[in-house]
């Protein structure tokens, strides 16, 4: 492939001295107050996705579908995930701090809109709405931790990061279910607003000392169109196949078309742009493109654990809203610990290469567990496979992140950032869509045998919800938490076998130093250059 001519940056924002690497050179209480305004931003994100879990079989009873479910989340995880690059290029291009601004006001207004919603049709649309703000939220956290902080030393600070997903695990599931429960679950999406204001004052405030080199070029709008079009016909191809539509329908074939049609148009416009939305060159990289197959697999199966395991918990456990938020903390939990403890070790020894292989393992072993569940097991024995799922994540989050801003040089830690979370979010669009259309089919298949049974039109119509299903007779109710569970652990095997294909892509990956900062600013050593093998 041949590699494009790489157009002038624009000089410097603020005349911060930079390392041999191009890290600015901070102090530690400089580093702290940028910091202050990324955990704000990251509270602001991960309670919406807390948040939202166990209010999920409220919603779709209220406003009707069960078999839509998915796509409150998928419509999200969509928009964020073609936002995403985009973002990560605009900051790039059009300086970091102003684009931060604008994903966190187009949040709120998508937030804002979500609790408004009268029906199925506007909160999908609104969530995909939400999702574009969304989609520059975490880009924007690990791009500017990219700038400033060096890989080898990025474990120093993961520790506040880590703060902070405590606070999201513990606040947001039971605010979600209390919410719902005691309110209304249109007031989880209210929430937002006041966080979110807080979040923009502050990063407006404490990104004013971060530097910016920008990237001075033309826009890439062929490459965002086609991507839009290929990445849309991509999710509903995989989302309606076999669902909403038969999966030779020609609904479902257009679609196919279009995504393949989209996708080549889209390497083609990449390869020939001055500064592509998406640089190929990346995955001429083998640590990049490793690091980025093993973060498509955890989006795959983080998203389908968080969206399908509420629905097992509330249904089949018979737990409220508010404890089925609660019941998610085992995973998150799990994974902060040894996300914390694997970013220790990486800061003080280097080493990482083992982390992605440990990690690919246990994920692999916890969603096997959980396709094995039956419509008897405890809370306990689904707690613990959490945990364990949490924990395989957790090995994965951090590392597969920093080997792939470790392999890009620094003009492009921006698009290299969005690019690698853009592929993760794809892993977490195509995650939904096929486990969702799973779960779909398998529970439509278990509920349609309930249509002459007394309550059973409820039931197989998608309209049933935790609590009316107390009130049907107990032989439905029987009926009804085993479809429910045999959709669940279907979704779990699924999810299983896709994760062996990161388990692979990990062994591969190569041990490459990561840049450090200089011991001694005037004599720095240097690191190794990005592995390009």
């Amino acid at each position: 492939m041949a590699s494009q001519p790489r157009p002038p940056a624009r000089g410097h924002h603020h005349d911060v001295p930079l390392d041999d690497h191009g890290f600015p050179i901070l102090q530690h209480r400089q580093i702290l107050v940028i910091i202050s305004g990324l955990m704000l931003t990251m509270l602001l994100a991960q309670l919406d996705n807390m948040i939202v879990a166990p209010a999920l079989p409220t919603i779709v009873g209220e406003l009707g579908g069960m078999t839509h479910v998915a796509w409150v989340t998928t419509a999200y995880i969509l928009t964020s995930t073609i936002a995403t690059p985009i973002w990560g290029k605009f900051g790039d291009m059009y300086g970091r701090r102003r684009m931060f601004l604008a994903a966190i006001v187009l949040f709120l207004i998508g937030s804002a809109l979500c609790g408004l919603s009268r029906n199925m049709t506007e909160l999908i649309l609104f969530r995909g709405f939400q999702g574009i703000g969304g989609g520059g939220l975490l880009v924007s956290v690990f791009s500017v931790m990219g700038v400033i902080i060096p890989p080898r030393n990025r474990g120093k600070y993961m520790g506040y990061f880590m703060a902070v997903m405590p606070a999201a695990m513990i606040a947001g599931p039971s605010l979600g279910g209390l919410i719902t429960e005691h309110i209304s679950w249109n007031w989880i999406f209210y929430v937002n607003l006041p966080l979110g204001i807080a979040a923009l004052f502050v990063v407006n405030i404490t990104m004013r000392g971060v530097p910016e080199t920008l990237i001075k070029a033309r826009l890439d709008t062929a490459g965002i169109v086609l991507a839009v079009l290929w990445i849309a016909a991509l999710v509903l191809f995989a989302s309606w196949g076999g669902t909403e539509f038969e999966w030779g329908s020609w609904q479902i074939i257009a679609l196919g078309v279009v995504a393949v049609v989209g996708f080549v148009a889209f390497l083609f416009v990449e390869h020939r742009a001055e500064e592509p939305l998406i640089p190929l060159r990346f995955f001429a990289i083998r640590n990049y493109t490793l690091a980025a197959i093993v973060g498509f697999v955890v989006g795959f199966g983080m998203f389908g654990g968080m969206t399908f395991i509420p629905q097992y918990q509330q249904f089949v456990q018979g737990q409220n809203a508010t404890n089925s938020g609660l019941l998610l903390m085992p995973m998150m939990l799990g994974m902060m610990a040894v996300s914390l403890t694997v970013g220790q070790i990486i800061s003080r020894t280097g080493h990482y290469r083992v982390f992605p292989v440990v990690g690919t393992v246990i994920m692999i072993a916890a969603l096997f567990e959980l396709s094995r569940l039956d419509a008897h097991a405890s809370i306990l024995h689904t707690s613990l496979l959490l945990v364990l799922l949490g924990a395989g994540m957790g090995f994965l989050m951090q590392t597969t992140s920093l080997i792939a801003q470790n392999s890009v040089q620094m003009r492009d830690l921006g698009a290299a950032t969005g690019t690698s979370t853009f592929v993760r979010n794809i892993g977490g669009s195509l995650g939904i869509a096929v486990l969702g259309s799973v779960f779909t089919h398998q529970l439509t298949g278990s509920l349609g045998q309930l249509g002459g049974a007394a309550g059973g039109g409820e039931a197989a119509s998608g309209s049933l919800t935790p609590e009316a299903l107390q009130a049907l007779p107990t032989a439905v109710q029987i009926l009804v938490k085993q479809g429910m569970t045999d959709a669940v652990t279907e979704v779990f095997l699924v999810a299983a076998l896709m994760s062996i294909a990161g388990f692979v892509a990990s062994l591969f990956i190569k041990q490459v130093a990561l840049r450090a900062a200089p011991q001694k600013p005037a004599n720095a050593p240097g690191a190794g250059p990005a592995d390009a093998s």
